[in-house]
């Protein structure tokens, strides 16, 4: 409850030296009757009168606090809200060429990857998100949801071993999975749709090359942000050797020049990344980039309640002025 007019409740104050009026000099305007001797009304009972003789001034005081309460015109509310979200339909490219397990970025490419995109899946959670996956071909791992506990599951089960089973073909089909990503969003409602494609590598495999991939983006105003992760040189990662592993050094090439190029025709960015650290900020800068529009409107009513106080200080000034003339009347 709020006061419109708070000023009127420092007339409350004047209580104070009323009371203290009340009690110290009362006294002297009463009627008194002078005896010799009251050892014969000491242990004489008392009548509920005179338990009660103060009830008229705490009525005073009542009707008094209430009139001042509706000077100062209580004010009650009642107050909504509505809020429209509207999310964005972002596709993750994510390379799973056997490469990715490399360990210049901690513990090793594709795990880093995961991580910082499980973080980037927990930030956005009014957004569509779904995952493409490539290495020598590309397919969806997950469509686009909102559902991102089940995203993040089955973002949790990509490997790169898919390559060494057989399942995929291995290489790095950049074209191939960015088309896959763009199929994903061409028909999608979201005013804003993104690609976030992160490789290790150049193209080397696949019947669409990244740059026709990116005007076909481009077409249906789909941004994409390219990151190249890794270390352009040498590298340790894992190879299988008659079932055992074994660790070599090779050589990683990445297309740092292509993947400018998709960024630059999609109105997108290109971003590098050659440490966890350094990839996990790039997903911030994304996330601040691509924010979801949220349209809210907060609406508040007040309405005058003062009549319950108004009521209630009439009765309780009537209760006075009744007792004041039965109950506790005085004689002149």
């Amino acid at each position: 409850m709020e006061f419109a007019n708070k000023e009127y409740l420092l007339l409350l104050l004047l209580l104070i030296p009323y009371i203290i009026w009340y009690f110290l000099y009362r006294r002297h305007s009463e009627p008194t009757l002078r005896m010799s001797d009251t050892y014969a009304y000491q242990y004489a009972p008392k009548s509920w009168k005179i338990k009660l003789i103060n009830l008229p001034m705490l009525l005073r005081c009542l009707t008094f606090t209430l009139v001042v309460i509706v000077l100062a015109r209580p004010m009650t509310s009642n107050s909504w809200s509505r809020q429209h979200v509207e999310g964005i339909d972002i596709m993750l490219a994510m390379d799973i060429s056997t490469s990715m397990l490399a360990e210049d970025v901690s513990p090793n490419r594709m795990e880093a990857a995961k991580d910082v995109a499980q973080e980037f899946i927990n930030s956005r959670p009014n957004d569509n998100i779904g995952l493409t996956i490539f290495a020598g071909e590309s397919f969806t791992q997950c469509p686009m949801t909102t559902d991102h506990a089940a995203l993040l599951s089955l973002l949790h089960n990509v490997r790169t071993d898919l390559t060494a089973s057989g399942l995929v073909e291995d290489g790095t089909a950049i074209g191939m999975g960015l088309a896959n990503a763009v199929s994903r969003l061409r028909d999608a409602k979201a005013k804003s749709k993104i690609v976030i494609l992160l490789t290790d590598g150049s193209n080397n495999m696949g019947d669409i090359s990244p740059m026709t991939a990116a005007q076909i983006a481009k077409t249906y105003g789909i941004r994409v942000y390219t990151i190249g992760l890794g270390t352009n040189g040498p590298a340790r990662y894992p190879i299988s050797v008659n079932g055992s592993t074994q660790y070599i050094q090779a050589n990683g090439e990445i297309d740092y020049q292509t993947l400018k190029n998709i960024a630059l025709t999609t109105n997108g960015q290109f971003y590098r990344a050659s440490s966890r650290q350094e990839l996990s900020q790039i997903y911030k800068d994304i996330d601040k980039l691509e924010k979801t529009k949220l349209d809210g409107r907060k609406y508040a009513r007040q309405y005058d309640a003062y009549q319950p106080f108004a009521l209630l200080a009439l009765l309780t000034l009537l209760s006075e002025i009744l007792l004041r003339l039965t109950v506790f009347r005085r004689l002149p």
